[in-house]
Parts: C-alpha cells; structure tokens; sequence
C-alpha cells in the first residue's frame, strides 16, 4: 500500500522558516516525482515544487520561487520542502504527492498524480 506522510507544519511568523517532510512508502519504481502543492481556504490547489527521481531535477511556482527548496533522501524515503522567508500569503494546508512509474517535467497539475498524503497545515502570522 503506498502511503505519503507529511509532518513539520505549523505556526510562524512572518520571515520565518519551516521544513515539511513527506515520508513515502509502499512503491518501489524506478521513476516518479513527488509534488507539493498547497490549498488555502476558498482556492484551488496549486503546485508549489516538484522533485523528480530519475535526475534529481526540481521544479517551483514563481510565487516561491528563491524561498522554498525541495530535496530528497533516498534513504529515509523521505522528500522535504524548505521554506524560507515565509509570508501570510504562504498560509495552506500543503500536501505531498506521488505521481509514480513517469518522469515529469514540471510541476503538472494535481490529477497527474496518483496518491496524496493527509496534508499538513501552514500558518504565517504577519
């Protein structure tokens, strides 16, 4: 069963720093990504970045592009999302997900991928 478990969200203030984490399990394919999007309420869910398996390439909305950074350790099964410089806008809950079995080259939509974790909430006072 694949599962994706998010973890690090919360509460800070504006121009601070959080790192999200999504650790995976369950699938085993030579090639995915895995996305972070974000939805605030009364939006749609947009992509926030992007990180592919086959070459490591990494992909951001210009909206956090320069603040947030995407990586991944292999060995913890695990994807991270760094957020620098946070502001109120940046406030959502935000998601990680697997698109498996394809290489990507952006960011794509939210039903290109295949499972979702349960989300976990931002909140950036300004």
């Amino acid at each position: 069963e694949v599962q994706l478990v998010e973890s690090g969200g919360g509460l800070v203030q504006a121009g601070g720093s959080l790192r999200l984490s999504c650790r995976a399990s369950g699938f085993t394919f030579d090639s995915y990504a895995i996305g972070w999007f974000r939805q605030a309420p009364g939006k749609e869910r947009e992509g926030v970045s992007c990180i592919s398996s086959s070459d490591g390439s990494t992909y951001y909305a210009d909206s956090v592009k320069g603040r947030f950074t995407v990586s991944s350790d292999n060995a913890k099964n695990t994807v991270y999302l760094q957020m620098n410089s946070l502001k109120p806008e940046d406030t959502a809950v935000y998601y990680c997900a697997a698109a498996l079995g394809r290489v990507v080259a952006a960011i794509e939509r939210p039903g290109a991928y295949d499972y979702w974790g349960q989300g976990t909430q931002v909140t950036v006072s300004s």
